[in-house]
């Protein structure tokens, strides 16, 4: 039995299967990571509909940091209540998925919070001996950093943009270390979060980029009005100048049932 989301479009759940795993957790601010872990505790499998979204990332530094602020306070939430019982979730979930569930969530929240403190260690142990390191436990911390890190990043983003023939964009991508740094500051901004306002959700606001569908519809909607109004201006004005004749504007008589 398939469970469908198409996520911040229109859900379809069948009802059945949806009361069978628990719904979500009503306190969780990222629903979907909930909901996933539920599907694949019950046995149920998640796909990927090959379609492009319209999804958009909000444009303004601070709306852009309220909603990674979420997004890693859900995932916290979600891995401290799937782990009260990590000997049932393993059992579950199976050793690979207990794995992913680990590095995905768990794991993606941990690196956004150390990476600010890898970066600190590095440039005070510069600052201190003048010259970079030559340890081998340094050397190959930040190789991985650049290799596993940035590098795939910047990777992954031009295979998207290509893709999406948006290759124009592309100038951002060097622009990645600094990302990083903003998601850290998502990431210890939810962690204070966590402890003093757990439930506490940052909505966000959609359909501001131009190029979302709600924008065109937006305008589609002043174009449509701006053509009604003017034809109601130029019927106004045709009503006026019967009116100032001597004049007056037909009547219809209303058809008999």
């Amino acid at each position: 039995m398939a469970i469908w989301c198409i996520c911040y479009l229109r859900p379809h759940f069948r009802t059945a299967t949806l009361r069978r795993i628990g719904a979500w957790d009503p306190y969780n601010v990222t629903e979907d990571a909930d909901l996933g872990l539920r599907i694949a505790r019950f046995g149920y499998r998640a796909g990927v509909i090959n379609a492009a979204t319209y999804e958009e990332a909000p444009a303004r530094l601070r709306p852009w940091l309220r909603q990674r602020t979420r997004w890693f306070k859900g995932w916290l939430l979600t891995w401290a209540v799937h782990m009260r019982e990590p000997r049932r979730l393993a059992r579950e979930l199976g050793l690979p998925g207990f794995i992913a569930f680990q590095l995905m969530v768990g794991g993606n929240v941990v690196a956004a919070l150390v990476h600010p403190l890898f970066i600190a260690i590095l440039a005070l142990s510069i600052w201190r001996s003048g010259t970079w390191p030559h340890d081998q436990l340094t050397t190959a911390l930040f190789g991985l950093s650049i290799t596993v890190g940035y590098l795939t990043s910047v990777l992954l983003g031009a295979i998207g943009l290509v893709r999406r023939r948006l290759a124009g964009a592309a100038w951002a991508l060097p622009l990645v270390p600094l990302h990083w740094l903003l998601l850290s500051a998502a990431a210890w901004r939810a962690l204070f979060q966590l402890i003093a306002d757990p439930y506490r959700w940052e909505k966000t606001d959609h359909g501001l980029a131009r190029t979302s569908r709600l924008a065109r519809r937006k305008r589609a909607e002043r174009i449509i009005a701006t053509i009604l109004d003017g034809a109601g201006s130029a019927t106004r004005v045709r009503m006026a100048r019967n009116t100032s004749a001597g004049r007056r504007p037909p009547v219809r008589e209303a058809a008999s049932n």
